[in-house]
């Protein structure tokens, strides 16, 4: 926790976007002098969400981060956000930092925005890094997705009920039973207190995931031109997106490999660090 308190970004910024109608915040940590680590946020997650994690990277990695629409500090205006803008918006704050090439890592949510950035700007990427997400339509998926709109748009107490299934379903049975109790309120209550009364930037932000697969359903194809090389880490008691799920990746990306992370559910980086993070580093420098 001292740690956490003790980071701070080298340089924040905000990027206009849409006709310069909003803002997406960042945050980056280093000198320009390394190679540059982009940490892509889940969907309920903001910037600060990955301090505790950044201390991974720092020593060999400079870290970008940034909030999506809906999220931290970035605007949150009530009105359609797109998974493949999210991707361009990362685009555009290299442009401004002057970064040619990134390392993705894309968890859960955020590795929908990096599966696109796969396919629309591999020649920014040094690799590609995904976990807990899918590239074809399953109908289980559909489901977890309709049932979280209607906790969201639904009135009290619907999304505080939310906030306790949520957490039941992403983590593994180890990692639940170390923080089952206080650590895992506070978590819920953090995630309680930033999204009541703005409920519909998660709305939003789930609704984004629509024209994503509608782009999987009209072009099964669209994704085997990502040829970047690409890591997919799989915890092997993810229920949110299994692992014979994921492991359709593999067919469908033509320069991917999976590790399957033992004893870990849907937050493979949370969840088993002792693994997740020696993996990311040795992957990268293998790419250099």
């Amino acid at each position: 926790m001292a740690e956490q308190q003790r980071l701070a970004p080298d340089k924040t910024g905000f990027t206009p976007v849409e006709n310069e109608t909003r803002r997406v915040y960042w945050e980056y940590f280093g000198k320009g002098e390394r190679e540059v680590v982009v940490m892509l946020n889940g969907v309920a997650m903001s910037t600060r969400g990955w301090y505790r994690s950044i201390p991974e990277l720092l020593p060999d990695y400079d870290v970008l981060l940034y909030d999506y629409l809906g999220q931290g500090r970035s605007s949150q205006e009530d009105e359609p956000y797109y998974i493949p803008k999210f991707a361009e918006y990362l685009i555009r704050i290299m442009d401004e930092l002057a970064i040619e090439r990134v390392h993705p890592v894309g968890v859960s949510y955020g590795g929908f925005i990096g599966a696109d950035l796969g396919r629309l700007f591999g020649d920014r990427l040094h690799t590609l890094t995904l976990s807990g997400i899918l590239l074809t339509r399953e109908t289980q998926f559909q489901m977890y997705q309709d049932l979280s709109l209607l906790f969201y748009r639904s009135p009290e107490p619907a999304f505080e009920i939310y906030t306790h299934f949520m957490y039941e379903r992403i983590f593994g049975e180890a990692f639940a039973r170390q923080i089952y109790g206080d650590k895992m309120e506070r978590m819920r209550v953090g995630f309680y207190d930033s999204y009541h009364g703005k409920e519909y930037c998660l709305i939003r932000l789930t609704e984004a995931q629509n024209s994503f697969f509608a782009l999987i359903d009209a072009d099964p194809n669209a994704y085997r031109c990502a040829r970047t090389p690409t890591l997919i880490l799989t915890g092997d008691q993810d229920r949110a997106i299994p692992p014979w799920q994921q492991a359709k990746l593999l067919d469908i990306l033509p320069n991917a490999r999976q590790i399957i992370l033992p004893g870990s559910g849907h937050m493979v980086y949370m969840e088993r660090p002792d693994i997740f993070w020696p993996t990311l580093r040795s992957f990268f420098a293998e790419k250099r």
